[in-house]
């Protein structure tokens, strides 16, 4: 591959028998997921090409219908999959904003403790129901950590260096 691809989304699971896939956006852009045309999808160590034939929503998550996957079984090899477009497709956020791609990877420090910045673990995911979206921290040993992802909380955001600042408040790593 000589582009750069980035992802723009994930497919959770088959839905129904015509070879659709609900699917999550990391955007928060209204209508983003509406201009997606090509995609790679990704997942293990396979790859394809896809045309997105339709776009439709139900219960607030996008179902995908792609060229040449016509089946629940040729759907659900694709359970898991990473959405990826060319870099040069890519949404560029408004100033302030942030794309959900750019915070996959960063370090989350607690920056509230008085011993200084500790390390809470990485970004796997943003889940964005509507309201705050929350970040979701891999954490020690495995454990999941939501993040809301507000001002108030995440006050030193730097995402070329990959790490996020935050003033957590107390008691949200024991739930």
């Amino acid at each position: 591959m000589n582009e750069s691809w980035i992802a723009v989304g994930r497919l959770i699971r088959a839905r129904g028998i015509r070879g659709e896939l609900i699917g999550e956006i990391y955007s928060s852009q209204p209508g983003r997921v509406e201009k997606l045309r090509t995609v790679m999808l990704a997942v293990g160590d396979r790859q394809r090409t896809a045309e997105v034939e339709r776009v439709w929503h139900h219960d607030g998550r996008p179902v995908f219908k792609f060229a040449g996957i016509d089946s629940m079984s040729d759907a659900e090899a694709w359970a898991g999959a990473d959405m990826l477009v060319a870099e040069g497709e890519r949404a560029v956020p408004e100033a302030g904003e942030y794309s959900h791609a750019d915070l996959i990877g960063c370090q989350v420090l607690d920056c509230s403790s008085k011993g200084g910045e500790q390390p809470i673990g990485v970004v796997t995911g943003v889940q964005d129901f509507g309201s705050a979206p929350l970040l979701v921290v891999e954490a020690a040993g495995g454990r999941e950590v939501l993040v809301p992802f507000v001002r108030a909380i995440c006050n030193g955001i730097d995402v070329e260096a990959k790490i996020i600042r935050a003033e957590l408040p107390e008691g949200l790593l024991d739930l």
